[in-house]
């Protein structure tokens, strides 16, 4: 069985550590994710992508942009599908922004993720 903790554990490690091919290794070939980020930066996107090149792209783009941006977990929780993450997105110069993320989980991938900003 899937630790739905595990694999959050993993995602913010690769995340903090810019590691793009732990990040995207996390992720089903074809998986989806909604960012309101990328609503306003791609608004042809209506903020959805689909698929490991676009999110290689996507994650390149904000670690180019962004190369001291840090998440600080604050609260995990899951059910049997899914992970909510809440964290705090730390970058120098920005205000701290909290942060909510749903990762739903399939055999072991992540196969859609949400984010919210507060």
């Amino acid at each position: 069985m899937t630790d739905f903790f595990e694999i959050a554990h993993q995602w913010f490690d690769a995340f903090n550590n810019k590691d793009i091919d732990a990040l995207i290794d996390l992720y089903d070939d074809d998986a989806e994710h909604y960012s309101p980020k990328l609503k306003i930066s791609q608004p042809h996107t209506k903020g959805w992508i689909k698929g490991s090149d676009a999110l290689r792209a996507w994650w390149n783009d904000a670690f180019e942009r962004m190369p001291q941006l840090h998440y600080e977990i604050i609260k995990l929780m899951k059910d049997n599908e899914q992970v909510f993450m809440e964290y705090m997105r730390q970058n120098p110069g920005e205000p701290d922004l909290r942060v909510g993320e749903v990762l739903n989980i399939s055999n072991g991938k992540i196969v859609m993720s949400r984010v919210y900003h507060s």
